[in-house]
Order: structure tokens, then sequence, then C-alpha cells
């Protein structure tokens, strides 16, 4: 074998110096790992987070400790610790999900608000009081105004208090936190590129997040999911593995490409792939990743403490110390109170929120990555993160004490936060909650509709109209309007329509005569904004006289020449939109699989808390009990196509079940306590296993056969249903004859089942 020395003096000195390199990179990987193992290990075997472990590590192989070898190069880290912060990015959106958003409510975005406004304010003020400059104190405003994701799950797993009604909503919190903080990242970079803050620039970059942020979202939704699911037999954990991390880090180079950060597009593919059925294996097998590089970012971040600087400033990390847990306690619980919370979830909520984390360190990154931000706030941010990691279980504990204490003492007046308050903030007419139904509805088609027009605005008029202009003079704008037109012209109409339903219109009818005022108010409003993209379009490619004149007569002759059949598509397209969008809930509860009357086929994962692992599906008392039918187990590669009842129930088996939609709702909590994600095999594609029709011809060979004797589940591997005799459906019985002309519902592999229509 050659050795690497002879190797090295072979080579010419370029080459020879890209060896050295490579070399270090491993090396210093090889020595910051190796620490980051041991100090791991001690700090589980004293019951503290990891992260803690892993930031000591980061300051035992820094120059700052002398008493072992550091490592050779700083930007080696620097260089794993990018990918970690892309990596755990892309994580983050795998948990965040804008389904989850919707359904964290109004209390959720509004105490995060409360909470990000108020540390912001209280971190900008305590920065200029302790002498920081003025950007500084802008970024540690930041910094205090993200609370840990990891470290709150962890007090709450250790402390066993993820099921109580404060976790939950605690969790919701966090989610919205972390849109806040990549919404942030954004601004502050705007901010720290001038090192000022102007209003019109931030305006303008809220501005374009925002518009990136809706048409990634729509092409990702509209687009990825049924990507996925068409390629789903060939995605094996290796498989969706490299297809996970390349579209992470292919938004990623986009996002830079636009003009955002690395971060922010891994984040955004992450909540996009957090909506489909796959979002569980894609964090299954991108989690070693995410460990691996996640802990070398921060123990990048503890490269950077340096005692002296700890101690020389050991009063200003106190005094910060002191305002992240305050400033979070009150601002924690009176967001709480605000949305209608009772006084003790308030105060449990609060006390849950008192440190900083993950994002913290992110924002410093960027902040020292621009050049705007003092070496000295970075190892600051860290011990007051250390330090109010430590205290973050004690006062957890602390709060059932806190709230006796305060209620107790409350004067009489405030009374009604106890019980009444939360119990009058969650009661809501059925008129209210039908307004708020269309004013969602009518806002999100607006946004989406109006950035997809606007995006097709862009590329025509700066990509497209040039192209055509050059290459025919005479013709090229006449084509780049009909071409352009053609692309807007669903998106114009679909936005003309009312978002209101025909029976919404007549529950409003019954309930209050002037109904009628605001739905025509949204409705001009649609179609000033739709007149208004199509005479823009056509002034930039124009004149603004052409634009008027014309954008005014197409505009009418689309909305009553073409709308009937624009409608029928647009609604298709929305339609897959919400299914794409809901494909995760929607392939658990199996709402979209009522082909039969009221039945539908839903697919469950066992967990390890389900009352019925081990039993048999005799015993389960899944039939008596909630009224379903188990129609197939999947365990691992092997799929038990109608199992019997001496089949026993195992953990992580997906079982497809049929019932109602009662039924199923009421048994997901009961098989899916505690669930582990899915293996490679465990997703059932739908077109090899489904509920499915055939009607029987004159000549099918189960025409005059019993159901006891048709064979249908060891022959044919399939479930029977219903059969459906003319206009009526039956629920069939061993004794139930099969006749010419039956349609046959059954749970089974149609292709096996071709041979009996």
């Amino acid at each position: 074998m050659i050795s690497s020395a002879i190797l090295l003096s072979a080579m010419p000195a370029s080459q020879s110096a890209g060896v050295m390199s490579i070399e270090s990179l491993i090396s210093d990987l090889a020595f910051i790992l190796i620490l980051g193992a041991v100090t791991t290990v001690f700090f589980k075997l004293i019951k503290q987070p990891v992260v803690l472990g892993y930031i000591v590590a980061g300051f035992l192989a820094s120059p700052n400790f002398t008493y072992l070898p550091s490592v050779t190069t700083e930007s080696n880290i620097d260089f794993w610790a990018q990918i970690g912060i892309i990596v755990l990015l892309f994580s983050l959106g795998l948990e965040f999900s804008f389904k989850k958003l919707l359904n964290a409510g109004g209390s959720a975005v509004v105490t995060a608000l409360i909470i990000v406004i108020g540390m912001m304010v209280a971190g900008f003020s305590i920065g200029h009081l302790l002498g920081f400059q003025h950007i500084d104190s802008l970024f540690l405003g930041g910094m205090l105004s993200m609370s840990s994701t990891t470290i709150i799950i962890k007090a709450f797993n250790d402390l066993n208090l993820s099921h109580k009604k404060f976790a939950s909503l605690v969790f919701a919190v966090l989610i919205v936190e972390d849109l806040f903080a990549v919404l942030m990242m954004v601004i502050l970079s705007s901010i720290a590129i001038d090192n000022s803050v102007g209003g019109t620039e931030m305006l303008f970059s809220i501005s374009k997040l925002a518009f990136f942020l809706i048409m990634w979202f729509a092409v990702g939704v509209y687009v990825l999911p049924s990507m996925l699911n068409r390629t789903r037999r060939f995605l094996n954990s290796e498989t969706l593995l490299i297809v996970s991390m390349g579209l992470c880090l292919g938004m990623a180079v986009f996002s830079v490409y636009c003009g955002f950060s690395l971060a922010l597009g891994a984040f955004v593919m992450g909540s996009i792939l957090a909506g489909t059925s796959f979002a569980e294996r894609i964090e299954h097998v991108t989690t070693p990743i995410k460990d691996l590089f996640g802990s070398v970012f921060f123990i990048s971040v503890g490269m950077m403490v340096n005692p002296g600087i700890i101690m020389q400033y050991s009063g200003p990390i106190l005094i910060i110390s002191a305002v992240v847990i305050v400033g979070m306690m009150v601002f924690g619980t009176f967001g709480m109170l605000v949305t209608g919370q009772t006084l003790k979830v308030a105060i449990e909520s609060g006390f849950s929120l008192t440190q900083i984390g993950e994002f913290a360190f992110i924002i410093a990154s960027l902040g020292m990555s621009l050049g705007v931000l003092d070496n000295t706030i970075y190892p600051i941010v860290v011990a007051v993160s250390v330090l109010t990691t430590f205290t973050t279980p004690y006062f957890i504990r602390m709060a059932d004490p806190v709230y006796g204490f305060i209620a107790a003492h409350l004067p009489r007046k405030l009374h009604f936060l106890i019980d009444r308050y939360a119990k009058k903030a969650g009661t809501e007419s059925q008129t209210g909650l039908l307004w708020r139904s269309i004013i969602k509805r009518y806002t999100w088609r607006v946004l989406l509709y109006s950035s997809v027009l606007i995006a097709v605005c862009l590329i025509s008029t700066r990509w497209l109209l040039p192209v055509l202009i050059e290459f025919s003079p005479g013709w090229g704008q006449l084509i780049c309007a009909v071409v352009t037109l053609a692309a807007m012209s669903p998106f114009l109409v679909a936005m003309s329509y009312p978002t209101s339903k025909k029976n919404e219109r007549q529950i409003l009818i019954s309930t209050n005569a002037r109904f009628d005022v605001p739905l025509v108010v949204m409705t001009f409003f649609r179609l000033m904004i739709s007149l208004g993209f199509l005479v823009y379009i056509l002034a930039a490619i124009f004149s603004w006289g052409v634009g008027v004149t014309f954008g005014l007569a197409l505009f009418i002759l689309m909305v009553f020449v073409f709308s009937k059949r624009v409608k029928k598509r647009m609604r298709a397209m929305e339609e897959k939109f919400l299914n794409n969008l809901n494909e995760r809930e929607l392939r658990r509860s199996g709402r979209n699989n009522n082909i039969v009357s009221n039945l539908h086929l839903a697919f469950m994962t066992v967990g390890y808390g389900c009352p019925f692992v081990g039993k048999r599906l005799l015993d389960s008392g899944l039939r008596s009990d909630y009224g379903v039918s188990v129609a197939s187990i999947q365990r691992g590669g092997t799929l038990i196509a109608v199992p019997s009842g001496d089949t026993r129930i195992f953990p992580a088996d997906v079982l497809s079940v049929i019932g109602t939609e009662e039924d199923i709702q009421a048994l997901l909590p009961q098989v899916e306590a505690d669930a582990e994600p899915v293996g490679e095999h465990a997703a059932i594609k739908s077109s090899d296993f489904k509920l499915t029709s055939i009607k029987l011809s004159d000549t099918s060979p189960l025409v005059g056969k019993r159901v006891a004797d048709s064979e249908l589940s060891t022959r044919y591997s399939s479930l029977l249903v219903s059969v459906m005799r003319g206009d009526s459906f039956l629920s069939p019985d061993a004794g139930t004859v099969f006749q010419p002309h039956d349609t046959l519902w059954l749970v089974g592999s149609p292709r096996l089942l071709s041979p009996l229509k």
C-alpha cells in the first residue's frame, strides 16, 4: 500500500495542499465528534440536555481551552456548522407544517406575537442600557425572543407533562415562534446590510418574503405530494433519503438565488414535506443526518465560549438571564390570558418558556457571518442559554405553587380569570363561525391567486417579452400578450367568483338581513384586483391606453363567456391542492375514501401504547366496540390481506380499517398511542390494495354462489364490504347469493379481483 507521505511527495504542490486540506477537514471533524461523544455520554449520565454537552465539547476543542489540542482550522468547523444549520432548519420544517399552523389557532399566534414583540423591545432596551451598539441590541432582542423547542420538549418528557393541556398550547406557540424566527432572520439580514432600520426597506423585505413563501408553498403542495405518490413503490429508505435531502438542498440553493438565506429554503421545503404522508418516514431517515450535523453546529457554538469574556461580563449575563426569565413569564402568561386561557394554564405556559435556545445561536451565527455582531455578544448569549436551560425544569415545577399563591390573593374583580374567561372566550355563535370560515377562505384564495398572478407577470415582463421581441420584433408583443393572458385567465376568473357557498348564503339570510353588504364589498374588492392585474400586464406589454381599454373588455368576456368551464377546472385544482395539503390527515382518517355509503377506508399505525397490542383480532373488540373491520395489516415488507381472527396486532403494524367517520375518529387515538415513525414498507400503495368496486356480468364465476362459498378472502385476498343491487346497498351475510349485475364493493387488489367481473 502506498503511504500518504509517498503519495503527497509525488503530487504537484497544489494537489498536495488540497489533500492536506482534506486531511485537516477530516481530522478536525474526528476530533470534535470524539469530544462530543464523551461529553454527551457524561451529560446523559447526569440527566442533563445533550445540547449542553455539545457546547462543552466545543469549548474543550477551542483555543480557549489550553489543556487539550484545538482544531487546526476553524473554517473547517464553520463549513460543517453551515450544513448543520440547513439540516436543523429542514428538520424544524418537518415538525412545523402549514397544517399545524392553521390548527394552532389564534391563541398560539397572538401569544407568540406578544412574546416576540415584548422580548424584542426588552432585549433592545437592555442592550442599550448595557452599552451595546444599536445593531448589537437589535440582534440581542431577536435572540432573546425565541424559546428552545428542544429544551422544552425534553423538560416536558422528563417531568411527564406532555399530556397536560398547557403543554399542547406551548407546543403550538413554539410552532408559530419558528415561523416568526425565520421572518426575523430575513428582516435582520436586510437591516444588517445597511446597518440601519429603514421602514420602506423592511416593508419591502417582508412583502418579498410573503410572496415567495406563498409561491413556494402553493407550487410545493400542488406538485410534491403527487410526485412522491406516483413514485411510492421506488421509495425505500435509501431513495427517500436521497430525494428528501436533494429537495432540501435544492430549495436552499434556490432560496439564495431569490435573495434569501440557505436556512430559509431548507425550512420551507421541510414545511412543505411535513404535510405529505411521507413526513414520518422522511423525518425517520433524516434523523441521523440531523443528529450528526446538528451536533457539529452546537459544538461550533461552544467554541465561541470564552471564560475570560464570561467572567468579565458576568454582570450583563446575569441581567440578561433575569430579563429572559421574567420577560418570558410575563409576556407568555399575558398572551395566554388575552387569548382566553384560564389563569392556571396561562401561568403554566409562561413558566415553561423561560429559556433561549437553537434559534438564538442561529441568529447569532447570522450576525457573525454578516460581520455586524460584536464578538463578545456570542459568548454572552451562549452563557445565558446555558444558565436558563438549567433553570427551566425548576420554573416549570414552580408554576403550580405560584398559581396557588396568586389565586389566593387575587382581587375579587379578577376572579373571572380563574374560570369564566376561557369559557366565555371559547363561546361563539354559529353565524360568527360561518363568517370566520368565509373570511379565511376569502383571504387565502386572494393571497394564493395574487401570488401566482404576480409570478406570471414577472416571468412574462422580465423574461418572455424580451425574448419574443428579439425573436420576432413585429409579433413579439402580441404573442407575449396571448401566452400571458392564457396563463393568467384561470386564476383571474377563479378570483372573481364568490368564496361563499349557496347554503352558507342561505344561513346568513336567515340570521341577518344585511348579510349581503360585506359579501358585496368582498366581491367588488376581488373583481378590482383581477381587473388590475389584467390592465397592468397589457399596459406593461403595450401601453396604458391599450391596458385599460382591452383589459376591461377581456375581463368581461372571461367572466361571462368562459366562466363555467374555467370554474370547473379551478375547482378541481383547488380540490387537489387541499387534498395534498391535508394528505397526512386524510390518509389516517379515510375521509376521502367514502365510496360506499358512509364507510371510509383509513390507514393507521399501531403505537406501543395501543391497548390492542398482542391481542388477536378476534379478541380486540374492534368490530364489537368500535364498529370497524380490519381489511389488511402491513407488517414490515409483508401485507396480510384480509387477516383472520387469529392474527395478532403488533406495534408498528399499519392497519387498513373500514368504518364510519365517527367510528374511525374514535379509534384513531387508541390505535396510534405512542406510535413510532413508519418504516420504508409501511406506507401501503393505494393501487395495490384499496376500496374498489366490480360489477358482476352474467358469466361471472360468483353468480349463483353464496358469500360463504365465494372464497373472496382465501383465493382473492379481499374483504367484501357491501353489495349494491339496483339502487340499494345490502349488508351481506354468509348466506347472501350473488346475482348478475350486482355491484360488489371490496377491499383488495384490483388486479386480483378483475377475473370476478
